[in-house]
């Protein structure tokens, strides 16, 4: 379960939060993510992050490329069961994101 949706209008089922990655790497080339501090709490991984990259692709949100680029914190929260992730939770700057971008805030759909 995905409860920050990466892509907006993302489905709730299996797998769903992998192919939004995929999209992510398609639009942001390069895309560089630095872990900066992780926290493993029992079942639970606290990922603090550094995400840069420069919209080089199509996304969902912005389909013809600016060419700009961002650099943001994120922060993830990976609930694991038998080795597998079960939950995802993340905190992003994505307004940062959008201004350095350039990209219009979504008003809402």
């Amino acid at each position: 379960m995905d409860h920050n949706k990466i892509i907006h209008g993302e489905p709730d089922k299996p797998g769903a939060a992998f192919a939004a990655f995929e999209q992510q790497f398609a639009a942001f080339d390069p895309l560089q993510v630095t872990a900066e501090q992780t926290i493993t709490p029992g079942d639970v991984v606290v990922e603090r992050l550094r995400v840069a990259g420069r919209h080089s692709g199509s996304h969902p949100r912005m389909l013809e490329p600016t060419g700009k680029s961002f650099d943001v914190k994120q922060v993830w929260i990976f609930t694991v069961q038998d080795d597998k992730i079960t939950e995802i939770r993340a905190v992003s700057d994505r307004l940062g994101m959008f201004l350095q971008l350039g990209w219009d805030w979504p008003t809402g759909d």
